[in-house]
């Protein structure tokens, strides 16, 4: 438990407060039309390469997604082919431009592990309209749960946008990590608004 106060965060690392939030019922579709010329298309088995390519479109440029890029490939591959993930891409022609990550390994539960858009989608419905989606494909038999967390790092109306979705914030936590932006995992340029502190 930390105490009140200013805590030093280590040179090399990057710190985030990290909300969790969870809705127990489904919530109430908003109200956003289908976007002209996108498609949600759930990916059965993703090739590694393909999926990494998206999460770093999505998560890699303005924000700091990494949790998935310093996975072992292995690992991630692991994953990926685990029928209890799903993995949903928002299609633009035959571009991939969003990424909907269902996981429903622990039983009456579902994750939303990660959600986002490419830059370019960003603030035009796209989001409001992939996450009515998301909350049909997560509400299935046996789910009275579903849950998703953000954090400081992601992008700052992130929050919010669970928020009206109908997620409730349950807790809050602080997470500390090596930064990508150091050993090469993301480009030195990604998340501009988080310092880079070299030990």
């Amino acid at each position: 438990m930390l105490s009140d106060g200013f805590h030093d965060v280590p040179p090399g690392r990057v710190a985030a407060v990290v909300t969790h939030l969870e809705m127990a019922r489904p919530a109430a579709p908003r109200d956003v039309p289908a976007p002209e010329g996108l498609t949600l298309e759930h990916l059965p088995d993703p090739d590694p390469d393909r999926y990494l390519a998206l999460y770093r479109r999505v998560g890699s440029g303005d924000w700091l997604w990494f949790s998935r890029a310093v996975m072992p490939r292995d690992e991630l591959a692991s994953l990926l082919r685990d029928r209890r993930v799903q993995v949903h891409v928002l299609r633009q022609g035959d571009e991939d431009m969003g990424l909907c990550e269902l996981d429903f390994r622990v039983p009456g539960a579902c994750v939303l592990s990660f959600f986002g858009l490419a830059p370019d989608l960003v603030g035009q419905g796209a989001g409001r309209w992939m996450m009515n989606r998301a909350i049909e494909l997560a509400w299935r038999d046996g789910v009275e749960r579903f849950h998703v967390h953000t954090c400081t790092l992601d992008h700052p109306g992130a929050l919010s946008f669970y928020r009206r979705s109908g997620f409730v914030p349950v807790s809050q936590q602080i997470e500390i990590a090596t930064d990508p932006r150091l050993d090469g995992t993301l480009p030195e340029e990604a998340g501009p608004r988080v310092p880079i502190f070299r030990p």
